[in-house]
Order: structure tokens, then sequence, then C-alpha cells
């Protein structure tokens, strides 16, 4: 069919007006699967909101977490929008850095968010930014793996079981590690991973003074079981591994056991990008025999809106959109249930086709419900939080002593060396903020 040169002049010159009139939004996101789908799927929004364009920024963890602070500490404006964790929502909201989430749209549905999710997210009952997805932490492990080297793992292993484990599947002829866990140094790297299972040993970062614990018994027996495992039965070159690295490890079937994040869940059972899709079995993350606690690790990646931005309505509408259940829902017909964002919302774990099509589901949920961030360790803690402590300096400690820990699992320092370095480095930045307040 053709059509009059003027009404095609005209659809032009509408089409040329709207792109000029277009309102741009920068996002600033971090390079994990779930995210890099979001920017895949966005065309979604821009087709509903044709007035509003969408500019990605996308790094990985460490250096997202350090331009973003840079530019909300110093009012940049950089970014419109930015995926932050739940360390850092209700921090920046306390400094008035953020906009509050107010006035989502009806079908927004604020009230189906977990509640240990928007907890971590809100100030005096003001939520501060959207989870994208949450997560805790649990064991991953090669079924076909244990079964031929003739280990049980049970639902609730102890780090004794998990080292046996490690040992009896190790086979580096064939490139096959016992256990993949985080050794790349950074707060929410490392630090996240090696502070959940100093948890599960009974550690504690700081005592009710605020005296660092490293030169605790718990501590150093967390760091030397850590070297000992990764040292005889992990892979080379693993001080340079984060979540992204052993995810990749393990779908290409390298590795035995991975302790890390239960987002990963979905990825390591999609047969699209996983070679062992089906041959993967989930357990509590483990505690040290005789400690009741299995780690405490509670995350989620959230999208906030700095009060910087020049363009708040158009943030606010990709951040409703992002992470409401019609993204959801999108993500399921594109990709199917098992890949929709997790540990967010409730009715995602009451949809029976979630259920069906995600194994792991009911762990994920249980391992967020269970935390309490108000007592990671089982001793008598003067902070809050879970795999980090929810104070303004522990984005800079916590990277310092990550940086000791990555550095003794590279064989550069010995457990009792880097533990001194962590307790002189934390209690020296402590006493320079002037803890205890």
């Amino acid at each position: 069919m053709s059509y009059p040169a003027w009404l095609v002049g005209a659809a032009s010159v509408l089409a040329l007006t709207t792109a000029a009139n277009a309102e741009t939004i920068t996002i600033a996101t971090v390079n994990n699967g779930d995210m890099i789908r979001m920017q895949k799927l966005a065309d979604a929004f821009t087709k509903d909101h044709p007035d509003i364009e969408l500019e990605w920024v996308t790094l990985e963890e460490n250096t997202l977490r350090q331009r973003v602070t840079q530019d909300i500490a110093t009012n940049g404006g950089q970014f419109d929008v930015m995926t932050i964790g739940n360390y850092e929502v209700p921090l920046w909201a306390k400094q008035d850095w953020l906009l509050p989430l107010e006035g989502m749209p009806e079908r927004y549905d604020a009230d189906d968010i977990l509640p240990a999710i928007a907890g971590g997210l809100s100030v005096d009952d003001t939520l501060y930014a959207a989870p994208f997805y949450g997560e805790s932490a649990m064991l991953m492990y090669r079924t076909d793996l244990a079964e031929k080297a003739g280990v049980t793992i049970p639902d609730q292993p102890t780090w004794a079981d998990i080292k046996a484990a490690a040992e009896a599947m190790t086979d580096k002829d064939n490139e096959i590690y016992g256990i993949c866990l985080r050794g790349k140094a950074g707060w929410g790297e490392n630090m996240a991973f090696i502070t959940a299972m100093s948890n599960s040993y009974g550690a504690r970062w700081f005592d009710m003074d605020w005296k660092p614990q490293f030169e605790s018994e718990e501590w150093k027996a967390t760091l030397t079981d850590y070297l000992d495992m990764m040292n005889n039965y992990g892979p080379p070159g693993a001080s340079s591994n984060g979540f992204n690295e052993n995810l990749a490890l393990f779908q290409q079937g390298k590795c035995g056991m991975w302790i890390d994040a239960t987002v990963a869940a979905s990825f390591v059972t999609d047969p699209d990008d996983s070679t062992v899709a089906d041959k993967v079995g989930f357990a509590q993350f483990p505690n040290k025999e005789g400690v009741d606690n299995h780690g405490n690790w509670l995350w989620s990646w959230n999208l906030a809106i700095p009060k910087s931005t020049n363009s708040p309505d158009a943030a606010k509408a990709f951040v409703a959109w992002a992470t409401s259940k019609g993204y959801t829902d999108l993500v399921a017909e594109q990709e199917g249930w098992a890949a929709a964002p997790p540990g967010t919302r409730t009715s995602l774990y009451e949809n029976p086709e979630y259920q069906k099509a995600a194994p792991f589901a009911e762990m994920t949920l249980n391992s967020i419900n269970a935390v309490d961030t108000k007592k990671p360790s089982v001793q008598e803690i003067p902070y809050t939080g879970a795999q980090f402590v929810a104070i303004p300096e522990f984005q800079g400690i916590g990277t310092a002593v990550g940086q000791m820990f990555s550095a003794a699992l590279a064989g550069q320092m010995s457990a009792d060396q880097a533990l001194q370095n962590a307790q002189n480095v934390t209690n020296r930045e402590m006493m320079k903020a002037g803890y205890p307040k």
C-alpha cells in the first residue's frame, strides 16, 4: 500500500520531533546476567515511553560502586538511575542523597515486596530504592560428581562436610576443582563471602566497644580453612575470581561445589548457558560444627534515583517498569519462568509456574527469610548487616581487608600476617572515624 507524499512527510516530521524532544536518562548498572537481560528487554519500555531514551553505563561490580559513590557524594549528576545495594540505600537516604520512591503507580504493588528486602530499603517506612533482585547465599554442587566420589551432601552441611566433599571431587588432571569461592578483592566481592563464612564460624567484625576482632580464634579458623580449601581444591588464579568468574567456571563443568549468591541458581540450571544444567543440587550455606549459624547473607541490587537527577519523573517511570510484576512476566514470556528476577516479590514464590520451573525457589526463599541482619553473629555486636557491616566506613575498610585476604590467597602473605594487617588497618580507620561514637 502506498501513502500520499504529504502523509509520509508528516509522519517523518512527527518522528523527528519526538526524537528531538526525547528525554535521555542515564542508567548505571552492574554487569551481572540479570542486568544484561534487563538492558536487552528495555525496548519494551521505550516502546511505551517514546519520549524517554535510555543510555546505559554497565560496569564491573567494584568499578560500579566507585563510580556511583563518587558521583552521588559530589552531587555530580552523571546518572539518573543507579544500581546500588541494600548497604548503600539507608546510608545514602539518611544523607538526603536519594529521592524517595513515593507516588509509584498503583499497579506497582509495593506491598508485594518481601518484607526482609523492603525493610533494608526503607527509612522511616519510606522506600528509597526498588529491588531488582534479592538474594541470600547457598551451596550449589554437582550431583554427578558427588555420586562418583561417593559423598553425600546433606541439606544443612557443615564445613567439615564441605572440605571432605571438595577433596573427594577434585580431579585436577581433568581440570575439575572441588570448590570454587570468591577470591577477588572487594568489600562486596571476596569479603561478602568471607564475612558470611566468618559469621558461620561464630566470628564478628567488632566487639561492643567497636574493637576489631581479627585476632580472635574464630577469625583465624575462618581464614585458615578458607585458604586451605582454596589452595588444595580450588582453581588456579582464584584471587582474581569473583561472582562472574566462578559462575563461568561452574557452567563449564570445572567446579564440584560453589557457595555464593542464590541468584546464581537460574544461571547454573539454564541449559542454554550451563553444560551441567541437569546435574545441580542445592543446600543451605554451611555452618561450623557447634555453631548454630549458617552464615548470614542478605543482598539486593536495587534501582535508586539520586537527588542530582534532572529527570526525576522519567527516572521513576523506568524504575517502576524494571522492578514491576509486569517486567517479571516479560522475562518469563521471553526466557522462561526460571529466569525471573528472584528474591523480591511474594507473588513470585506463590506462582505455581515459577515453583515448577525453579527447583531452587524454596531454598532461595527460605535462605532469605532465615537471615537476621540485626544479629548476623552468635556473639554480641554493635552493628547491623549480614555479609557487611552497615556503617559508612565499611566500604573502605572492607575493601582494604579484602585486598589482604586476596593477597594471602595468592600466596603473598600468610593467614596470620593477613589477619594482623586487617586488625591494624581496621583499628586505625575506626579510630580515625571516631569510634566508639
